[in-house]
């Protein structure tokens, strides 16, 4: 049980750094957010396929009935990877970070409206406190704030809206017998070709993407730029997903869980060494708000699966 609490723990390490490498990449290289967005996804698929072509080539084969579910579902996660590096780029590594959190509360009333999921006091506690939290973060109280940062703002709570979309294909993808590796790196490869297409569209209306095709190329012959991309999808992504998995051996998924949402927690003080980033006093009790949210909503849902459990043995 020990090992699998360290495992976790560092599973949540690892992708608490997703958002410190995009805010240094966008900081240090002015790399445009969509180009980043798109060689993240694809250093993703290059990093797992060799890998699961060496230990596990079965996961990469696929039957052609899944390949327009799949792309659907990559299309959703082009449209929070880039969302989500915006969001980043705009807000900051901790407060984008936080923000995302509040896809738990998205996830519960999507998974009402659209899979008719029981929205029960418990859900509504849990969305109440997310809500309110990502009000305080997003400094959404304060005019000024609208007036200055309004796109960022907007960008903060969709990519938590579009990731929560995510979460939901997730589901039906375990529910469809797939496995999360295939899943994964299915994905990230539809995802690569979306965004891939969205760069290349003319003109310069949407914020984030190359203005031209040599702008795929942005940092040319910054190797120590590549590195950092590289790290940014075989860190968080691989190996973060990887461990998280790893620990779902020795935990039950509820305490994995739980111990996953000390990823903002840890984003912050990253954040706050390496990038200078400090969250205000309103902020740190929105970010307690959400993320107490999260854990009420997983502790509440475990307590309701335990209880389950004896009547369907």
């Amino acid at each position: 049980m020990t090992r699998g609490y360290l495992i976790a723990l560092i599973s949540a390490l690892f992708l608490s750094t997703t958002a410190v490498f995009i805010r240094h990449l966008t900081q240090t290289y002015a790399i445009p957010s969509l180009v980043l967005a798109m060689w993240r996804d694809l250093f993703v698929v290059v990093t797992l396929l060799p890998v699961l072509a060496w230990l596990q080539p079965k996961l990469l084969r696929l039957s052609r009935a899944h390949l327009p579910y799949l792309a659907m579902y990559g299309l959703v996660l082009a449209v929070f990877n880039a969302l989500w590096t915006l969001s980043v780029a705009m807000n900051g590594a901790a407060v984008a970070t936080v923000l995302v959190y509040c896809s738990a509360a998205f996830t519960a009333l999507l998974g009402w409206w659209l899979l008719h999921e029981r929205l029960d006091w418990g859900k509504l506690t849990a969305v109440i406190l997310s809500l309110s939290g990502c009000v305080l973060v997003a400094d959404a109280l304060d005019i000024t704030a609208w007036q200055n940062n309004f796109i960022g703002i907007l960008t903060g709570i969709l990519s938590g809206l579009s990731y929560a979309s995510y979460s939901l294909l997730g589901r039906s993808a375990a529910q469809r017998g797939l496995n999360p590796w295939t899943t994964l790196i299915y994905t990230f490869a539809f995802a690569t070709l979306f965004l891939l297409a969205v760069n290349l569209l003319p003109g310069t209306w949407l914020p984030g993407k190359a203005m031209q095709p040599g702008d795929l190329l942005w940092l040319h012959t910054a190797w120590a730029g590549w590195g950092v991309l590289f790290l940014l999808a075989a860190v968080p992504t691989v190996a973060g997903f990887g461990l998280y998995n790893v620990s779902l051996s020795h935990l039950p998924s509820s305490v994995a869980n739980l111990v996953v949402t000390s990823e903002p927690a840890f984003t912050a003080v990253i954040a706050f060494f390496f990038l200078g980033e400090r969250l205000t006093s309103l902020q740190l009790g929105g970010s307690l708000l959400i993320l107490g949210g999260v854990v009420f909503l997983r502790l509440y849902e475990g307590r309701l699966l335990n209880r389950l459990r004896p009547q369907t043995t």
